[in-house]
């Protein structure tokens, strides 16, 4: 590296007529290219040297191409491919993950977050629309679009560096078989965009509060959604549901504001997107992990599980894939997988009260089982008539079942039970536990006890809690409209 931050050196003081006084090494990436911090007596830039000619083309012409229209990203100071080496603008050290990181710290996924995040997804349709009339698609490396040969080197790359190395069994020809109806499926979409291909937190940068953008030689040819899934589902970056929700909302508007859209067929695809989306990641993460040993890379996997779990459980997909469907749902109940690398998974307990005469709730969003408490042996203040029409909710009810040593024994059991689940759950990296407590009617002692147990979790536990009482919702839905 001496013999490159020499002729990196000697770059600099051809662009800055002056002496570089220092040059420091930037951390390293996930790929060859390699960055300093080089500065003057009055002037800096980012060195960086990649042995990839092609690749280096495509981020010197897309670079000129973006700032000619306007868009954020690096000026381009002078260059030396012969010698696989350029000098661009310095825009610090200020990503957009490493201030997510910081603000969640102190505020949680706050709405100061959110607007930078709104800012981000605002420019993406500028890069993928505007651009695309302006960019020269001819020096796209590896592939002028992200097509079949490219849609399939990603499958390729999760089943080898991935399911291979993570010793997730599957069947080859089936799995290639899905991968072909998949990327069939994919290839539906409207492709006609400039794709950035890493659209990620990690090539964000913020400027003043200002978000600029970086490491976009992969671009080429593609469909809307990759980018915006690669955004909103960047594994470690955590986003909270809600909040992707919300984003893409506003990306979809930030869309319209430049093209018209059908939502309809844009969502049909979306979620496509975001699983080859994640199995690339997946890929990377694996090679990069499992295979090169740089285990730092291992901390996304948890969170990449996790969105999978949620993309199953949510996202249905208009095409069979029997046997690529069956890997992703072993990775999901790979306990290893999910305590790989250090990560610190958030647990949500969901408790819930129902009344066994519409059934046993099932666990339809979370890891499957959980625990359901029968409370149809405690006393039942639904016998008499002046709690009747009442709830486990009200303070009559409560005051009844506090005074029964019945109740709070059975509670002590249960708080036993499922204080032992939690911690162990928590040390496995499980984000989801289901706890439901079932009665006669669903009204009293079932919602007593779920508010109980939910309190007693929040006293104690560092984790989310939900709280559902189904019986009730039903009453307040067919609740009939006085006056009507």
């Amino acid at each position: 590296m001496k013999k490159v931050q020499k002729k990196l050196a000697e770059l600099f003081e051809r662009w800055a007529g002056e002496t570089a006084t220092g040059i420091a090494p930037l951390p390293a990436h996930g790929s060859d290219r390699k960055y300093f911090r080089i500065t003057g007596k009055s002037k800096r830039a980012i060195g960086a040297y990649n042995p990839d000619r092609k690749e280096n083309i495509a981020f010197l012409t897309f670079s000129r191409q973006f700032r000619d229209i306007g868009l954020p990203v690096p000026e381009i100071y002078a260059e030396d491919l012969d010698q696989n080496i350029y000098l661009e603008q310095d825009l610090g050290d200020v990503t957009l993950f490493s201030y997510l990181t910081e603000i969640r710290k102190q505020e949680g996924f706050s709405d100061r977050l959110i607007e930078t995040y709104r800012k981000v997804v605002e420019w993406l349709p500028q890069f993928q629309i505007r651009a695309a009339k302006v960019v020269d698609f001819s020096v796209c490396y590896p592939r002028a679009s992200f097509d079949r040969q490219s849609m399939l080197w990603d499958l390729n790359y999760f089943k080898y560096y991935f399911l291979k190395l993570a010793k997730i069994p599957f069947d080859e020809q089936s799995l290639e078989d899905d991968f072909q109806r998949f990327t069939d499926f994919l290839l539906q979409a409207d492709r006609d965009f400039f794709l950035y291909r890493d659209f990620q937190s990690r090539n964000v940068m913020l400027v003043d509060g200002e978000p600029y953008f970086i490491d976009y030689q992969g671009g080429r040819r593609g469909a809307l959604q990759y980018d915006i899934a690669s955004l909103l589902f960047d594994a470690k970056a955590d986003i909270p549901q809600d909040v992707r929700d919300a984003l893409l909302e506003h990306y979809i508007a930030a869309v319209e504001q430049l093209m018209p859209i059908d939502r309809e067929s844009f969502l049909q695809y979306y979620y496509g997107y975001v699983y080859i989306r994640i199995m690339q990641a997946l890929g990377a993460y694996g090679f990069r992990g499992f295979y090169e040993r740089k285990t730092h890379f291992l901390r996304s996997v948890p969170y990449a599980i996790r969105n999978l779990e949620w993309l199953l459980r949510t996202a249905q997909l208009p095409v069979k894939l029997p046997a690529l469907t069956d890997a992703w749902n072993r990775l999901v109940r790979s306990s290893m997988l999910r305590q790989i690398g250090n990560a610190d998974l958030r647990l949500t307990v969901r408790i819930q009260s129902f009344s066994y005469k519409r059934g046993i709730p099932w666990d339809d969003k979370g890891h499957g089982g959980g625990f359901v408490f029968d409370c149809r042996a405690l006393p039942n203040p639904g016998r008499y008539p002046e709690y009747a029409n009442l709830t486990g909710n009200d303070e009559p009810v409560i005051a009844f079942l506090d005074r029964e040593e019945d109740v709070h024994q059975f509670l002590r059991h249960v708080n036993a039970i499922i204080a032992q689940v939690i911690q162990n759950y928590q040390k496995r990296n499980f984000t989801d536990l289901m706890v439901a407590f079932g009665c006669t009617g669903g009204q009293h002692r079932s919602v007593y006890c779920a508010n109980r147990l939910a309190r007693i979790i929040k006293e104690h536990f560092d984790v989310d809690v939900e709280v559902r009482h189904r019986e009730l919702e039903m009453q307040e839905q067919f609740q009939p409209m006085v006056g009507v």
